[in-house]
């Protein structure tokens, strides 16, 4: 039999609140979101040219997750289920990947999101921030991957200098190649569901 223990607890990242139990629940759903991915093989080992021209003995395709309903649903519940509803007035996602991800939070929650633009277009409202971000409104920042969290930075600021409050950054996988240590430089704590090092 579990005891439960009145207090917060703190793994991979995650604070838990409430109970032991809850901590129980959402290692469960982890591990699941974990059968998800690997079903869809969206983290293949083998040899890999990235987009910045580095060579990875791994590559993270996460467009065959962020298409997936099941995955989506998945990943909306265990952040959901980290949040205080009651405190957070936007879910952002920057542009591309992480725009379902957070979709699928904001219908999970029912919190408003935003979408957070690489740049600025040219034609139209030119808007950097897709949504109504109000002076002062307390945000959530999810991504879908993480290398060295730059887009991220980038992100973060956008809302920062556009009147938002960035609380939390959540990532679906991190890549554990500095994302961590580059927005605890800039004052935030990244939060992984899951770190590559949990599929090799």
């Amino acid at each position: 039999m579990f005891k439960i223990s009145w207090k917060n607890y703190k793994i991979n990242g995650f604070i838990y609140p409430h109970s032991s139990n809850k901590v129980i629940q959402m290692e469960s759903k982890k591990k699941e979101l974990i059968g998800l991915l690997n079903e869809k093989k969206v983290v293949q080992f083998g040899e890999f040219i990235l987009s910045s021209g580095k060579k990875s003995n791994y590559y993270v395709n996460m467009k065959m997750a962020i298409t997936d309903p099941s995955i989506l649903k998945s990943i909306a519940e265990i952040i959901s289920g980290q949040i205080n509803k009651n405190e957070i007035d936007r879910v952002a996602g920057p542009a591309l990947g992480a725009v379902p991800i957070a979709t699928a939070i904001s219908l999970e929650s029912l919190i408003p999101m935003l979408m957070i633009r690489k740049s600025k277009k040219g034609y139209g409202t030119s808007e950097l921030i897709e949504g109504n971000l109000l002076e002062g409104n307390s945000v959530i920042i999810v991504e879908d991957v993480t290398t060295t969290g730059n887009s991220l930075i980038k992100a973060i600021k956008a809302i920062e200098e556009n009147g938002g409050k960035v609380k939390r950054a959540f990532v679906v996988v991190d890549r554990a190649e500095g994302a961590i240590e580059n927005l605890k430089e800039e004052g935030i704590e990244l939060e992984p569901i899951l770190s590559i090092n949990d599929f090799s």
